[in-house]
């Protein structure tokens, strides 16, 4: 653990110090004409939180430039993501590889690493994106919680590191907030400090236009320790920052700062909030702050300085390594390959042997019901899966034999209680994947994705492997009514980018695709289940993992080419089967069926391939899902047919509803027959 450093002066090589008040204004200037050459961006923010900043990062923060992914390196999350530019010069001032002034030069441009917000990926030191406000928020508490439950498995030794956030007012309005302080708070995550830049204002104007929250009451009540400091007093945000680490709470140290410090007309005003300040009062600003150097200079004094602070983590970082070194041999390998994010050996078959019971002896489960199942043989074989649920652990079935809750005082389980928050246990597993060493899954049932979307979206973003398990999938939930159907958000999903979504249709497919969610590194995933029970397809053993080209023929035409194809997903490719029955069978009509649990796999695939499982051109093509059309056409064609949901659902056992809205083997064959 780095510790603190009470000096207001940092010495340079050359013995003269660089004041506190010079190495601040390092990223205020930075920021205001990265901000300005851009001509476009949020310069208030970086200017008004710069001592605060400084303090951190001087002090505090442990962290090593020349090793940026080192395991045990403290986190440090720009909830504020609109101020990306006071990262970005702090990153370029301490000395990470790639952020170089030109780059600072270069912010917002099409190609460079300075994006308007932080984006996970694009440099080195950037823990998350950030931007839509407050997620940052439920990712740090993410982070802080892989922290202690990495730190249960291996020691104070091993993993012993703080989260630090920085949130703005607007952060703390998103409901998001509510959600992340409340579960920090419950779970006792003393090692979550959040710097609050207390600004008191918005794009609109002051906050007292929209908001009057006793903030520091909130995060009482949330079970937080909570400070207010002036953030323009380096001793009292220091003094803050001494008594938020030895809490033994998640610590709120609410920072009261001038957003655009030292803006001559516009310091404390809306006008510095999301616009260049302008030459004229970027010049006013470095008269009235004493800072007379071009713009992007800072002095050799300041730079040395600020590369000091940079240089000081690599003593810690090795002192760590020889701790890790010295660790059991078996320990130290398991703790480097879960950082590392490669599998345990033996997952594989162990799964292939679970689908191989399931192909000799077919079980007639909820989908849910097969993803529990898979799920106990999973997290059994892989040890850093994480469970857990927003308050539907029945009905989800994501907990197993082997994940014991995690509660605030025992980190050693590998269950989460979310309770009702969606929102933040989406944002929060996408902190648990950032951080490393975790794989995160976590269920509610498929409509509220709507509550997370937000973090699902910057999950795929990211490229962070995260299962999203979502149960009571369509109008077969039932009784529970439209509220609870979702028959437009498969549709919503499958528009994010680089999100699998994944709707199996037996059990046998649901533990094909619990393989393809965890083989995906790069990539969410989205794990779409029944409510109700589902006939097995799948009765004969393979192998292969079929599900893994994301469509694969199921049962293909007899009698001659192929005059039909039908195409399914889930719970609705039963319903192709029967109807190919009716239609190859009876009609004598050569009628293929294909399963697609995963379009966008499907879509990846080579073009032989893809013509191969949707048939020749020409054919009769029909859709079956119990949802809406949109996205189905680029399949069926413009003379293909769609069976499926037109609009809400209603209030029935799940079996009248598919009668009552015409998803019937009947009505395919009905709607092929009139293509033929």
């Amino acid at each position: 653990m780095t510790p603190a450093r009470p000096e207001t002066a940092m010495p340079t090589e050359t013995g003269a110090p660089a004041a506190h008040k010079d190495m601040a204004n390092a990223i205020r200037f930075l920021a205001a004409d990265g901000v300005q050459q851009a001509n476009s961006g949020h310069p208030g923010m970086p200017m008004g939180m710069a001592d605060v900043a400084t303090v951190l990062f001087t002090r505090y923060l442990k962290f090593d430039p020349s090793a940026p992914r080192w395991e045990d390196r403290d986190r440090f999350v720009l909830s504020a993501g609109h101020g990306s530019m006071l990262l970005y010069a702090l990153l370029y001032l301490t000395g990470y590889e790639g952020m170089t002034l030109e780059e600072l030069k270069n912010f917002r441009q099409l190609g460079s690493r300075t994006a308007g917000h932080p984006e996970y990926g694009h440099a080195p030191g950037i823990e998350t994106t950030t931007g839509p406000l407050g997620q940052g928020i439920g990712n740090a508490v993410g982070m802080a919680l892989a922290e202690r439950l990495l730190n249960a498995r291996f020691g104070d030794g091993t993993v012993d590191h703080y989260t630090y956030v920085l949130a703005s007012d607007g952060c703390l309005m998103e409901g998001i907030s509510h959600e992340a302080i409340s579960l920090a708070g419950h779970y006792g995550l003393s090692k979550l400090i959040m710097l609050w830049d207390d600004n008191h204002i918005s794009i609109d104007g002051s906050t007292d236009l929209s908001v009057s929250d006793d903030q520091l009451a909130r995060f009482r009540a949330c079970g937080w320790d909570v400070e207010a400091v002036d953030g323009h007093d380096a001793q009292a945000v220091a003094a803050a920052m001494e008594t938020a680490r030895a809490s033994a709470r998640p610590s709120l140290i609410g920072c009261r700062t001038t957003i655009g410090y030292g803006a001559p007309g516009k310091a404390g005003t809306a006008a510095t909030h999301g616009a260049p300040l302008g030459l004229e009062e970027i010049a006013g600003a470095r008269e009235k702050l004493g800072w007379p150097h071009a713009p992007f200079v800072v002095p050799d004094a300041v730079l040395s300085a600020w590369r000091e602070v940079g240089d000081r983590g690599a003593a810690a970082r090795a002192a760590w390594e020889a701790r890790v070194e010295a660790m059991e041999p078996a320990p130290r390998a398991e703790f480097r390959r879960m950082m590392a994010g490669t599998l345990p050996a033996g997952w594989q078959a162990a799964l292939d042997a679970h689908k191989r019971r399931l192909a000799d002896e077919p079980p007639e489960w909820a989908t849910r019901k097969a993803s529990g199942e898979a799920l106990e043989v999973l997290t059994n074989a892989i040890p850093e899966m994480i469970g857990g649920s927003a308050d539907l652990t029945g009905s989800n079935n994501t907990r197993t034999k082997c994940t014991e809750p995690i509660t605030g005082t025992n980190f050693s389980g590998r269950y989460m209680h979310y309770g009702v928050r969606e929102h933040t246990m989406a944002a929060a597993m996408n902190g648990m994947a950032l951080h490393g060493g975790l794989i995160p899954y976590g269920g509610t049932f498929l409509i509220f994705t709507d509550y997370m979307r937000p973090a699902i979206r910057l999950c795929a973003l990211m490229k962070q492997r995260v299962i999203f398990v979502l149960t009571h999938d369509s109008i077969g939930l039932g009784e529970d009514g439209p509220t609870h159907q979702p028959v437009e958000t498969l549709a919503a999903l499958r528009a994010i980018p680089n999100l699998n979504v994944l709707r199996p249709a037996d059990a046998v497919e649901t533990a094909e695709c619990w393989a393809i969610a965890l083989g995906q590194d790069a990539a969410p995933s989205a794990m779409v289940l029944t409510r109700q029970a589902v006939a097995p397809l799948r009765t004969r053993y393979t192998e292969e993992n079929l599900c893994a080209r994301g469509a694969y023929v199921l049962a293909e035409a007899e009698g001659g080419e192929r005059k039909v194809t039908l195409l399914a997903s889930g719970s609705e490719v039963a319903v192709a089967l029967d109807a190919r029955q009716t239609l190859q069978g009876d009609d004598g009509i050569p009628t293929a069926v294909v399963s697609m649990p995963c379009w966008e796999l499907f879509d990846a695939q080579d073009k032989t391939y893809r013509e191969h499982v949707l048939g020749r051109p020409g054919a009769v093509r029909v859709g079956v899902e119990a949802a809406v059309s949109l996205g189905w056409g680029r399949y069926l064609g413009t003379d293909g047919a769609f069976v499926g949901m037109t609009g809400f659902g209603a209030s029935a056992p799940g079996g009248a509803l598919f009668e009552h809205f015409g998803i019937t083997a009947e009505n395919v064959v009905t709607a092929a027959r009139a293509r033929l």
